[in-house]
């Protein structure tokens, strides 16, 4: 069975050769680039990827531009910075895969303090807890590592394109009365630069902004 792999990428030249060659067999990698101003698209094609160009900025643009292009019947989402690996997608996608689960999260566990800084984990437990109020689903950590079927994701019609894209899915999915599950990821210092989103409060803040806004959106979701 082959899983296509979702890797929204902006810059990770640097990263992307350790994130591809990690990819486990059986698993497709499509690199959606966002944009990039460095050789993404050269490195992710030498290393074997499928590359589909996204010009619409936007963390969500990237993710549903990836999720349109995939053909497997099982799609999985990752981050190209290498804060994650990929050699553990199959933990991810093995419920989705064996019918226990239909969106399975990555719940991240920073190997050490720098690859998850304190305002990032703040923002992010403050944006769990409002979910789990909410939506009534315990989720502990709205991270980028997941799995689900693909024609069950585009049912959803997600309409956010920017950091929200992730909790959407979530929000929406606990709505249509979806089995989420969480199974423990590492989480890595990423390689080489600056995490658009955990690297600075700024980008945290920015995320926080778009999380909060998709869940007032989804408040009466379906």
């Amino acid at each position: 069975m082959v899983i296509d792999v979702v890797l929204p990428s902006l810059n990770e030249a640097a990263a992307l050769p350790w994130v591809l060659r990690r990819m486990p067999p059986g698993f497709r990698p499509i690199v959606v680039d966002n944009g990039s101003t460095d050789q993404t698209v050269e490195v992710a094609r030498a290393h074997g990827a499928e590359v589909v160009r996204e010009p619409r900025r936007g963390f969500g643009a990237a993710c549903e531009a990836g999720l349109r292009a995939a053909t497997a019947d099982v799609v999985a989402f990752c981050d190209a910075d290498g804060s994650l690996d990929p050699a553990l997608l199959s933990r991810v996608t093995g419920p989705v895969v064996a019918g226990q689960a239909d969106l399975v999260l990555g719940r991240r566990r920073a190997t050490e303090w720098r690859a998850w800084p304190v305002h990032a984990r703040l923002g992010n437990a403050a944006l769990a807890w409002s979910v789990r109020r909410r939506a009534g689903v315990e989720v502990r950590d709205i991270g980028p590592m997941r799995a689900a079927g693909r024609e069950a994701l585009l049912g959803l019609a997600l309409k956010d394109r920017r950091f929200g894209y992730p909790l959407e899915m979530v929000v929406r999915a606990a709505a249509a009365g979806w089995r989420l599950r969480e199974v423990d990821v590492a989480y890595r210092p990423r390689a080489g630069g600056r995490s658009k989103v955990t690297g600075s409060v700024r980008g945290t803040l920015r995320a926080v902004h778009d999380m909060r806004r998709v869940l007032g959106r989804n408040a009466d979701a379906p």
